[in-house]
């Protein structure tokens, strides 16, 4: 937790000077800091949440890094300093979010933090310089490029930032959340960054009138990617309905898929799984169990891991084939089909569902010391059975976890 405590610990310093120094010499260009206020209070509005999100209030973002980098409003140069932009932003922040937070989704320290280290970082690269008069000789391309330099090295910097805070929570490998993170910035995170060298390019030109008619494309931007969200969790839930199918039938116990699922994931991320390398994972976890309901006689409990090679063979094809016909990814169908090959010839995805499913069988009603045991079980199987790598991975996730598995149900 080190460095979650150094990133909020900066970021408070960060803020706690910026609103001195406001404070001392007063607001410049208020009319201007007043807009730019409004605009990222407004941001922070309709700013959403959810798994899969990588910019949570991109007009907000754009807002912030927009007023770091403004120069002139309409033709006349504009008189306010790096830590004017620091106090502006993270006073509309907090006032955005005051809905959020009456309604129980309090903003967390982490997005207050990277928001005031990647504006200030962009402010204090640009307004400095500004002042001085550095760039009066730089013509319109160089200008603009300047700007979307520096907003392209803030982006990178708050991806190192999410990743860093990130792993300090969950102690995922880095490397893998900082390439997440980084491939966030294709999709919306690079229409945020240019809306913001936008809009400071703009009301240099035409004054604050630009606001909102640059804000409108970024809007229509945010509502796309709401309804896309919305689609890919109305499509996680019905290959999660198509997963109860078994538990519905009486093949396997209540919860089983879901929590292979859960653990899963986990594992995947320690190994260094991550996007859609991680939704294969979860989708084929959750449909791991689908061949059995082609038996005719349900295996006891549905622990195919005790049955034998060939049986886990012919159930695991059998699910395949029903993956297939789903319409799922046919990556999806190949780790199904897959969890009972040689480990060595499985793709990672299989050996991990492989072995979380195999550990939540024997682990499930094994009593206290049932976690213990069964990971020794699953330890000693690693000759053949299961990958060394992947269990051992699974002790890791359960030792951060105290040996427990997800509550069934």
């Amino acid at each position: 937790m080190t460095a979650l405590r150094l990133i909020h610990a900066c970021a408070a310093l960060t803020a706690a000077v910026s609103l001195a120094v406001t404070l001392w010499t007063g607001l410049a260009d208020r009319r201007v800091a007043l807009a730019f206020g409004v605009l990222i209070a407004v941001g922070e509005l309709t700013r959403w949440s959810g798994a899969q999100v990588r910019q949570a209030a991109p007009l907000g973002t754009a807002g912030s890094l927009s007023y770091a980098l403004l120069g002139a409003d309409a033709g006349h140069p504009t008189l306010h300093g790096a830590p004017q932009v620091v106090t502006i932003v993270l006073a509309a922040s907090l006032l955005g979010g005051v809905p959020h937070i009456w309604c129980g989704r309090t903003p967390t320290l982490d997005h207050l933090a990277r928001r005031v280290l990647s504006v200030g970082f962009a402010a204090i690269c640009f307004q400095p310089l500004y002042n001085e008069g550095a760039f009066e000789s730089w013509n319109g391309a160089g200008y603009a490029l300047l700007l979307i330099a520096l907003i392209v090295l803030t982006a990178l910097c708050d991806a190192v930032l999410a990743a860093a805070l990130a792993h300090s929570r969950t102690h995922w490998p880095f490397g893998p959340l900082l390439r997440e993170e980084l491939r966030g910035l294709l999709g919306i995170g690079s229409a945020v960054c240019a809306t913001g060298a936008v809009m400071a390019l703009a009301v240099a030109v035409v004054g604050l009138w630009a606001l909102p008619v640059f804000c409108l494309p970024l809007l229509l931007a945010q509502l796309s990617v709401r309804r896309y969200d919305a689609v890919r969790a109305t499509y996680r839930q019905t290959i999660a309905s198509l997963a109860r199918a078994t538990e519905i039938a009486g093949y396997t116990p209540t919860g089983h898929a879901r929590r292979v699922a859960t653990l899963s994931l986990a594992v995947g991320r320690d190994l260094g799984l991550s996007g859609p390398g991680l939704t294969v994972l979860e989708y084929a976890a959750l449909m791991h169990d689908i061949g059995q309901l082609s038996l005719v006689d349900p295996v006891p409990a549905g622990a195919t891991a005790a049955l034998p090679r060939e049986e886990q063979r012919r159930i695991a094809l059998l699910g395949g084939a029903v993956v297939r016909q789903t319409g799922v990814d046919a990556a999806v169908a190949v780790v199904v089909e897959r969890q009972a090959d040689p480990c060595r010839e499985q793709p990672l995805a299989a050996r991990i569902v492989r072995a979380v499913n195999a550990y939540e069988e024997k682990a499930r009603d094994a009593g206290p010391d049932g976690p213990l045991r069964a990971l020794e079980e699953l330890r000693l199987a690693t000759a053949g059975d299961y990958a060394p790598e992947v269990v051992e991975a699974l002790a890791r996730v359960l030792a951060r976890d105290c040996l427990t598995l997800p509550a069934s149900g």
